[in-house]
């Protein structure tokens, strides 16, 4: 369930490789007024760790505001030399998720 946004709302996931092996995910939303913030969560709170959770992981991520409303959440993960011979190439086209 995505609680953030409220059921029913869509979002835009986009996945894919670089040419470097860096693998770049994105979602987004049509919501410019909740950005979301790394904070830390309470082991006993029941939200706020998503960007947490991405945070491990992550080489680097970011939130970018889209031109007039939306914003884009991404990030950039390093896959290892054998993850990067077994990913099978995708292409950009975006899915969306309801």
């Amino acid at each position: 369930m995505v609680q953030h946004l409220g059921e029913g709302v869509p979002v835009t996931v986009q996945v894919w490789c670089e040419d470097d092996g860096r693998v770049r995910l994105e979602v987004t939303d049509l919501d410019p007024r909740a950005l979301p913030v790394l904070r830390a969560a309470g082991e006993d709170e029941e939200s706020g760790r998503g960007l947490a959770l991405l945070d491990a992981p992550a080489v680097r991520w970011g939130v970018t505001a889209g031109p007039g409303c939306g914003k884009t959440v991404w990030c950039e993960l390093t896959l290892t030399t054998e993850e990067r011979a077994a990913a099978v190439p995708y292409g950009r086209a975006p899915s969306t998720v309801r």
